[in-house]
């Protein structure tokens, strides 16, 4: 006869989120001993997280959070599932990774990883509790936000689902409503640098170049192309560029003057996406 009930199982599996059927057979296995039975379901977990590791995580969800010292942290935690990135495991796990990512500074991935949470690394964690659930967990991407005050937006793409798009804006100045008007444009439009001067020099000489063949082919008197090749790069930087982009809310006016007329300086942002870049991404279109 068990030697444990059915509210021992029900008590396990909330707090491992685990299968009926293995938490049952690991009470069984333990002769009903609780902590015994966590430890054999974490040894099982544990054998297969080596077998997920080329599955596909591109669910999951998005958290940030103000950390108090001119910073605020932004991370995107990924699983395989959405009915595992809805749950409150999940999201429980990722709250605990935002904290402790935030507490060590980290500004990528590798630094919050290597971040203790409750006495261990946030890697040994976060695999401690993909092995319970069992699905492959990453921790796909970690930014650090500096400003004076932040406005953090998260979007729902689905209301059954944890935020699937963050945004962090870091500014100076009073209207908090026009920044956070910017941190949803900036969710949209989805801009790389913040000014023009941010964007790399490799990455203006190949666009230019690409447009400058493009233009050849075109057919183009060869003396209108600097002023044509010009005019095409500019409308480059207003794709990536966030305060030459037309601004969602008044597309006559870019974002840098909607935030110039309201008295703020945009100082950094952070835009993550859930998915951008796992497997079975095509690249990073959002």
């Amino acid at each position: 006869m068990a030697n444990f009930t059915i509210a021992d199982v029900k008590a396990l599996r909330e707090k491992l989120g685990t299968g009926l059927t293995d938490t049952k057979k690991a009470l069984d296995e333990a002769d009903g001993d609780m902590d015994k039975a966590i430890e054999l379901l974490r040894l099982k977990g544990a054998k297969g997280n080596a077998k997920r590791a080329d599955r596909s995580a591109a669910e999951g969800l998005i958290a940030a959070k103000e950390n108090g010292n001119g910073t605020a942290t932004i991370i995107e935690l990924n699983c395989e599932t959405d009915f595992v990135a809805k749950g409150e495991k999940f999201i429980e796990l990722a709250n605990q990774v935002l904290d402790a990512a935030a507490a060590a500074g980290a500004t990528n991935a590798e630094e919050a990883l290597a971040a203790d949470l409750d006495g261990k690394t946030v890697a040994d964690h976060v695999s401690e509790v993909a092995a319970v659930i069992g699905e492959k967990f990453e921790l796909r991407n970690v930014r650090q936000v500096k400003g004076e005050k932040f406005d953090i937006y998260m979007h729902l793409t689905s209301k059954d689902l944890p935020p699937q798009v963050g945004v962090v804006v870091g500014y100076e100045g009073e209207d908090a409503d026009t920044a956070h008007g910017i941190a949803q444009h900036i969710a949209f439009a989805n801009p790389s640098v913040l000014n023009r001067e941010d964007v790399p020099e490799s990455d203006i000489e190949r666009e230019r170049k690409v447009v400058e063949d493009l233009t050849r082919a075109e057919g183009k008197p060869e003396a209108a192309l600097p002023k044509i090749v010009e005019g095409r790069l500019g409308a480059y930087f207003k794709q990536i560029v966030l305060n030459e982009q037309e601004y969602a809310r008044d597309p006559k006016q870019t974002v840098g003057k909607i935030a110039e007329g309201a008295g703020l300086k945009i100082v950094d942002f952070a835009r993550l996406k859930v998915g951008v870049g796992a497997e079975n991404e095509e690249g990073s279109e959002d």
